[in-house]
């Protein structure tokens, strides 16, 4: 059945998933392998979720840093699927949704644990925060303060 997969598809697993995809590894740097000839010889890109988002395809791997541990949580998974889903949708090629889209399912995940803590955080909360994620896209960072300025001249 994966020779059937069209190009590009986007898949999603969790790591007992993935185990069953591309097999046991040694390692973090033995699975990265692995999940690089696996999306390689089935030309489909591969999302290595864990504390660091990696998004797998054509021999690279594109890290996602937004994220924290109260995301190990039911749903979560789903969450993503629906995001990167949607950016397809919204006409994004299947990468740049898939890396955009881990992107933001972290970030809603980092404003979503501010309100309620690791140990409540649920995928209906980082739902919730999506539209605030976008919002924090186009914030613009504070001028640093010069030593003048402070000074009042």
């Amino acid at each position: 059945m994966l020779k059937k997969l069209p190009p590009k598809t986007i898949l999603t697993p969790h790591p007992k998933e993935l185990e069953k995809l591309i097999g046991k590894w040694k390692d973090d740097f033995d699975k990265l392998e692995k999940t690089k000839a696996f999306s390689t010889k089935y030309d489909c890109i591969i999302l290595i979720k864990g504390a660091n988002t990696i998004t797998v395809y054509n021999g690279k791997g594109y890290v996602n840093t937004t994220g924290n541990p109260g995301m190990a949580t039911a749903g979560s998974g789903d969450v993503l699927t629906g995001i990167i889903t949607g950016l397809i949708a919204q006409g994004y090629e299947p990468l740049k949704a898939s890396i955009f889209g881990a992107y933001l399912q972290g970030k809603a995940g980092d404003i979503a644990v501010e309100k309620m803590g690791y140990q409540a955080l649920t995928a209906s909360a980082i739902v919730e925060a999506i539209g605030s994620t976008y919002i924090d896209l186009f914030k613009m960072a504070e001028p640093p303060q010069t030593l003048e300025a402070e000074q009042g001249q």
